[in-house]
């Protein structure tokens, strides 16, 4: 059974900062609760690996559209089924948008009681919420990649 959990979330910098922090995927781990590490492996490819409800999981996942300032979305490839885009909405010169959209299948009886009970919309919730903390705090990206990845087909 597939969830989707949807989340916003305002941040106060401006919309390539917002977007470039967040293609900066190994920085998850600093503000993505059971994220402890994402390896890029190249342009399109990460390595995860994540703990949830102490399941320890690696999984492969390939971005399969990202276009600058404007949003970013893939899909796993092994392991847990997921995808996802984060789209990002300029509403002023500096804050933005981020929107969060991710169609979840949970695996095994920890996830599934998990999603039941709501916990994964505020796990997204409290990411997105420590995203704002960490981009606002810091008041620039880490880094930035701004190249184009379109839709396949």
């Amino acid at each position: 059974m597939s969830s989707t959990v949807t989340e916003i979330v305002d941040v106060d910098v401006p919309v390539s900062t917002a977007y470039n922090q967040w293609t900066q995927f190994e920085s998850f781990p600093e503000f993505m609760e059971g994220v402890e590490e994402i390896r890029q492996l190249d342009a399109t490819h990460t390595h995860w690996v994540t703990r949830f409800g102490g399941v320890g999981r690696e999984f492969d996942a390939t971005i399969t559209e990202q276009h600058p300032d404007e949003r970013v979305a893939w899909r796993s490839d092994s392991g847990p089924d997921h995808a996802g885009v984060i789209t990002f909405r300029r509403l002023g010169d500096a804050k933005t948008r981020v929107i969060a959209q991710m169609n979840l299948d949970p695996e095994g009886f920890a996830e599934h009681a998990a999603d039941k009970l709501g916990i994964l919309d505020r796990r997204v919730k409290g990411d997105l919420l420590r995203f704002k903390q960490f981009i606002e705090r810091r008041g620039r990206e880490t880094g930035a990649w701004r190249g184009d990845v379109d839709r396949p087909g």
